[in-house]
């Protein structure tokens, strides 16, 4: 078996469907809609956890400043310009540009310990997303496609994992099947696009399509009975099936009042938070969204830079908050806030922080998480964890115990090599209890 699958090449494949979709189909929706054939999906039992059926993962693309957010120094010369704000938790400070989030410090729970081993944007985002650092031989998942693999598709027709932003290099389904890897959802305002068959194609002529591509196929499926290759063909049903499910409504924010998008905020973050609400409203299992903008080596206080970014951030996390609450979906939906790295203590002469992978901020909420509460702390300018450090890898591990995945089970790529889904992290349970 293992053989067998040596032989295929995936990416050519992948690129050659494609392909073949757009030009004889007329459509291009991406073959990660596909929900493979693949083989009978792992049992997780692991001891405790399973307490997420949903993951929004709001990723703070170019490194977050820790310090002039979640983890304030008041009184040091490393605070910058930042004052701090008192939150509803008592003893618990947020910068003063996040008063929203300070209203809602019970439902968060903040890792102030944060450590990594890179200041290098690209490894940083990697690492973060898969937990294993970026090598030249082999593409690690994330996340997403780890839960499908561990937990199987979910009976329905829209993904189980969901890329919302501008990110062009994420890791996706690494090794495993293609079919797992983020549907891209570049600009949530305009939504899931080429879902709707061109005004030329009818019915009739785009079900004739659809038999010629299944006999032109059909010799390669005889060729290679694989598992990977039936999930290609699975595509064909499931891209058919979702152009006319009426599940597709759930990309389309029109279907929102004016008054709830404008809360969230109408740049792209926040309505891809709001996109990313409804997609857990329909049981989609990940969702990730990206905030870019982090990197501020120059003028990190003028406007445009931090104040801009932070409130942004405060608007559209605490509208998401206060609505999945409101719906009861916050319960059972794990709401992760993660960066690459953090911001160096000391301003540079610039007036900006450089790369800073000694410590850094994450935030839990959700999902059966305890709130009102941090995690770690760091030293007293914000250098190096002083207690409880946490590892990108137990980070991660936290995501995957909130989901039930079994941490210990090793996956094995077609190389022949074992992987975990949070390589060697340990998960912090004591914040759901």
């Amino acid at each position: 078996m293992l053989r067998g699958l040596r032989q295929l090449d995936s990416l050519n494949r992948r690129r050659f469907l494609e392909h073949t979709a757009r030009a004889m189909l007329g459509v291009s929706v991406l073959p990660a809609f596909a929900r493979a054939a693949e083989e009978k999906a792992v049992k997780p039992n692991p001891p405790g956890g399973n307490t997420a059926k949903n993951v929004i993962y709001l990723y703070m693309g170019g490194a977050m400043t820790h310090l002039d957010t979640f983890d304030l120094k008041p009184g040091r010369d490393v605070q910058g310009e930042t004052k701090g704000i008192a939150t509803k938790v008592a003893g618990m400070q947020f910068g003063e540009r996040l008063p929203e989030l300070a209203k809602l410090a019970d439902k968060l729970a903040v890792v102030r310990s944060l450590h990594t081993e890179t200041a290098d944007h690209e490894q940083g985002r990697y690492l973060l997303r898969t937990s294993y650092k970026e090598i030249a031989t082999i593409r690690h998942p994330g996340m997403g496609a780890w839960a499908i693999k561990l937990k199987g598709a979910r009976d329905k027709s829209l993904p189980d994992n969901v890329l919302i932003g501008p990110e062009g290099r994420h890791p996706g389904a690494g090794f495993l099947e293609p079919s797992m890897t983020p549907v891209p959802i570049g600009d949530p305002i305009a939504g899931l696009q080429n879902t709707k068959q061109p005004e030329y194609l009818t019915e009739a002529s785009f079900g004739k399509r659809l038999e010629l591509i299944d006999k032109f196929d059909s010799g390669f499926r005889k060729k290679y009975p694989q598992k990977q290759v039936e999930a290609y063909s699975e595509f064909y049903r499931q891209a058919t099936e979702l152009m006319s499910s009426s599940d597709l409504k759930a990309f389309d924010l029109n279907q929102e009042k004016d008054k709830e998008r404008d809360a969230y905020g109408r740049d792209r973050f926040g309505q891809g938070c709001m996109l990313a609400r409804r997609l857990v409203e329909h049981d989609v299992r990940f969702v990730e969204v990206s905030l870019d903008g982090w990197d501020m080596h120059t003028d990190i206080y003028e406007a445009g830079k931090l104040p801009e970014k932070a409130a942004n951030l405060d608007r559209a996390l605490s509208a998401l908050l206060t609505d999945l609450e409101a719906r009861g979906l916050l319960k059972t939906t794990l709401v992760v806030l993660g960066t690459e790295f953090g911001r160096t203590p000391k301003i540079n002469p610039n007036g900006g922080r450089d790369h800073h992978p000694g410590v850094f901020s994450g935030l839990l909420a959700g999902g059966g998480i305890k709130g009102g509460r941090h995690w770690g702390t760091s030293d007293e300018d914000g250098f190096r964890p002083a207690d409880d450090g946490v590892t990108v890898g137990d980070f991660n591990a936290t995501i995957a115990w909130s989901m039930g995945l079994p941490l210990n089970l090793e996956v094995f790529s077609k190389s022949g090599r074992p992987f975990k889904v949070a390589h060697d992290g340990k998960p912090l349970v004591k914040l759901f209890s």
